[in-house]
Order: structure tokens, then C-alpha cells, then sequence
């Protein structure tokens, strides 16, 4: 893997570059093939918490965590677990497709393993959709959505932009400040 790491209000050390590199290498040990892409790294210190975010994008899986901590090298570490928790849980979703091609025997024996594996993850990695909501998208730019946003008191709004018919997201970042999420076209 090749390593893009940068640091925002943060000088990205020797030390820190090299600890950042031994930690993350060591999900190559989850591939039979070591991945060969980029391995984006975003360090950065906001009052007194230090953030870590990691992108590793791969085909067919873009692998993507942050944490904040108050030690750097704390947080490092919690983001490598994430970013672990994500392949092991991957792994086994393409697993399950490829043993349920095969005996039905050896894939119940297989299931139930993963489910006494899985109960202790179940709290966090179960996905359950409580609500849906349907609406109509109006028009607007994206000044106009923000103001929707907080108007509102949400954290996001989906909208159509008047500009280029595209739907389109606005959402309150962590520092306060706002973002836009667009297709590519």
C-alpha cells in the first residue's frame, strides 16, 4: 500500500509517519493479496482533541473511519480497529455468498458459528431501518437549502439544485462549517 498522509495544523513527523504506516500495514493480513492502493491518512489537531481519518479506497469496497482522541497515537489505534471491525465484517458477507453455493449441511454448521461470532458485534453493526420519509425536492441553491437546514434544526437536507437539476446534499460539519454533496456527472 502506498501511503498519502497529511496533517492540518499538525507537522507529520518521522515518528508519526512510521507509527501511522506499522499500525495500518497490519490489515494486509486480511487480504491474500496485499491491496494496492493509496492509503489516504488526514491527521489534524482541533482545540485540544487530535483527529485521524483514513480512506483506503479498493474495488468494489471503499474502506473509510475517523476518531478523535486527546492522544494522537490513541486515536490511531481506535481507527485501526475500526477500519478492522469494517474488513472482518466485509469478509464475511462475501464468505456467507460463496458457502451458500455449497452444501446446506456445511453452510447451517457455518451460520451458526457466525452468529455466536457476530452477537457480540450485533449492538453497533446492525443495520435497521425504524423510519422512511418520502417528500417532494424543490428547487433551490445551495445558500437557500442551508437556511432550510436550520431552519429546520437538522444536520442534513436533500435538495434539487436549481442549477443543475442534480439532486444534491447539505450537511453541518463537525467544526460548525457547512458541506455539499454532489453526483458525479
Amino acid at each position: 500500500m502506498k501511503y498519502n498522509i497529511r496533517g492540518e495544523n499538525l507537522e507529520v513527523t518521522g515518528a508519526i509517519r512510521d507509527y501511522v504506516e506499522r499500525k495500518i500495514s497490519k490489515l494486509e493480513r486480511y487480504f491474500d493479496t496485499p491491496p494496492t492502493s493509496d492509503v489516504h491518512v488526514n491527521l489534524s489537531v482541533y482545540n485540544d482533541e487530535q483527529r485521524i481519518e483514513v480512506t483506503i479506497p479498493m474495488t468494489n469496497l471503499l474502506l473509510r473511519a475517523e476518531e478523535q482522541h486527546i492522544d494522537l497515537y490513541a486515536a490511531i489505534d481506535l481507527v485501526v480497529d475500526k477500519l478492522e471491525r469494517q474488513i472482518r465484517k466485509y469478509k464475511t458477507k462475501v464468505n456467507r455468498k460463496f458457502r451458500q453455493q455449497g452444501s446446506p449441511k456445511h453452510v447451517f454448521a457455518e451460520l451458526e458459528k457466525e452468529a455466536n461470532i457476530q452477537v457480540a458485534e450485533a449492538n453497533e453493526d446492525d443495520i435497521e431501518i425504524v423510519r422512511t420519509k418520502r417528500f417532494d425536492l424543490k428547487p433551490m441553491d445551495s445558500e437557500e437549502a442551508v437556511m432550510q437546514m436550520d431552519m429546520l434544526g437538522h444536520a442534513f437536507y436533500v435538495f434539487t439544485n436549481a442549477l443543475s437539476g442534480d439532486t444534491n446534499v447539505v450537511y453541518r460539519r463537525k467544526d460548525g462549517r457547512y458541506g455539499l454533496i454532489e453526483p458525479n456527472s
